[in-house]
């Protein structure tokens, strides 16, 4: 989920570019990267709830989860459990430094192909897992698949995609990580049914998207900001005639070119990033990740079946709600397609603040009523408005903070600490993703209900932050956010005064070589 999407406005030239089969071709495959990521958080909800899964894994969870002395909110309370869904994070935050390295150095094309390998040989330790040990392995190999597509594949996408459809290209990363949910909780469903090898099926056909993307990977162009960072110009410029399909590619080449001198001039983009005048940018790019994560959304996706079992839906029933949360999810991301450049980010953020906040507590309401510790029959009434519920919950937030906590920071930074900026913010989001899988079902089983409450104290935090602090960016070229969108803002304003060292590129589109500073 690296940055997102970047969407440009029109500014200075439009570059010449037909829309050719190559490009759409090598999108498509590059974004199996997203369906890979979205398949492994949406199966370890589903395979965590099945018995056959926990038997041979955790018998204890097993045993609690039948016996049921004990609070129904604490059924699935166990850090084995919870280290077996969160390590793929933790692994994937710690690769995500790797990942910069080869991106710059090998190339986007490289790094996609090692992220797929990974992939790969973690499906097949899941598959075959004998013992705990053996399937946290497979679930590490995971994440530094994780780590490597998150940062090479939204690079690649915005490299390669000419400027006018770039913001459409780009969400095609974030609508894959929904489908490869919604994939995950189908598969989920059939399986649950195959006694007793159907976790195994499940953990298995992750191969699938592992393999498009090894297979793409393979096939597809590194794109010309890479080959001509790498120093291989004349190999950059007959790639950039192909994807482009013309032989008039003079002024994008001199873009790219430039870009990559100045890139190349910045020795310390991490130190860079830290003086005042990149204070701003910082500062949104980091809190956006951790207000993703606060609004509960993980915790509802991961946990969803386990979730819904908690409320008393049988199990098949749970992991069928889990589906229904799933293809919401899908639906929104596309809302947000169509209307991010038409109402703005402020306006969706704050729309989806009070629908968020609104569900979060009819949620808590009625399981305050309805779910005690021992009887957890919700009655048919109230599990279809928890269910609905949940997903006015996921439809707000996929059109708000899913896609949009990638847009934002990826549309601030300065070329000369985007690639850095992208870093810190993959890396804040896949820490406090870590963070909250595995402390949620603790707090699931100390907080009670109350957890919802929990999570629309902090949508509330949230939204007035956005009121007050973030700026609208909706069609501001990226080279000129200093000028429009920081030195105007009543509060950042004070971070811009003396910044007269401020680089000043070309009167090009500098946005359109999105990323050659990575």
């Amino acid at each position: 989920m690296a940055g997102g999407f970047s969407v440009s406005a029109s500014s200075g030239t439009e570059f010449e570019a037909k829309i050719t089969p190559i490009v759409i071709i090598s999108c498509i495959m590059a974004a199996t990267g997203g369906l890979m990521f979205g398949y492994d958080v949406g199966i370890s909800g589903g395979v965590t709830s099945m018995d056959d899964f926990l038997r041979e894994f955790f018998p204890t969870v097993l045993k609690k989860k039948h016996e049921d002395k004990e609070s129904n909110y604490c059924k699935y309370d166990n850090q084995g459990l919870q280290l077996f869904t969160s390590s793929l994070y933790l692994a994937g935050l710690i690769a995500t430094f790797f990942a910069s390295y080869t991106t710059r150095r090998l190339g986007r094309r490289l790094t996609m192909l090692i992220a797929g390998v990974f992939f790969i040989v973690g499906v097949i330790f899941n598959g075959a897992a004998q013992n705990l040990p053996m399937l946290i392995i497979g679930r590490i190999l995971l994440g530094c698949g994780v780590g490597f597509a998150n940062q090479a594949v939204p690079l690649f996408l915005s490299e390669i995609a000419p400027t006018r459809i770039r913001g459409g290209l780009n969400i095609l990363f974030q609508l894959n990580v929904t489908i490869g949910i919604l994939f995950a909780s189908l598969v989920n469903y059939g399986t649950a049914k195959i006694h007793p090898w159907g976790w195994r099926l499940s953990l298995s056909l992750a191969g699938i998207p592992a393999g498009l993307l090894t297979l793409g990977a393979l096939f597809v162009v590194d794109t010309p900001n890479s080959l001509i960072e790498r120093g291989k110009l004349e190999e950059g410029k007959a790639v950039l005639k192909r994807i482009r399909g013309t032989d008039n590619v003079e002024p994008e080449f001199n873009e790219i070119v430039e870009a990559s001198r100045v890139a190349q001039a910045v020795k310390h983009p991490f130190r860079t990033l830290l003086q005042r005048r990149n204070r701003p940018q910082l500062v949104i790019a980091v809190l956006l990740q951790i207000f993703q994560q606060t609004t509960g959304i993980n915790a509802i996706m991961f946990y969803a079946p386990v979730l819904f079992s908690t409320l008393g839906f049988k199990s098949d029933a749970s992991l069928y709600s889990a589906v229904i949360t799933g293809a919401v999810n899908v639906l929104s991301t596309l809302v947000s397609v169509y209307s991010v450049d038409r109402v703005g980010r402020r306006m969706l953020l704050l729309e989806a603040g009070v629908q968020m906040f609104l569900s979060q507590v009819a949620i808590a309401v009625v399981l305050g009523i309805k779910v005690t510790d021992r009887s957890d029959n919700l009655g048919h009434g109230w599990a279809i408005l928890v269910v609905v519920m949940v997903c006015t919950f996921v439809s707000s937030f996929a059109w708000s903070w899913g896609p949009l906590g990638w847009l934002i920071p990826s549309e601030t930074f300065p070329l000369e600490t985007r690639s850095a900026g992208q870093s810190v913010t993959v890396c804040v989001n896949l820490l406090f993703t870590f963070v909250i899988a595995q402390a949620f079902l603790s707090m699931l089983c100390h907080l009670k209900y109350a957890i919802f409450a929990f999570f629309s104290a902090w949508v509330v935090i949230m939204s007035l932050f956005v009121l007050f602090f973030l700026p609208e960016t909706k069609n501001v070229p990226i080279e000129e956010m200093t000028e429009r969108v920081w030195k105007q803002h009543w509060f950042w304003k004070r971070f811009m005064d003396g910044d007269n060292h401020h680089i000043v590129y070309g009167a090009g589109k500098i946005n359109g070589t999105n990323g050659a500073a990575v």
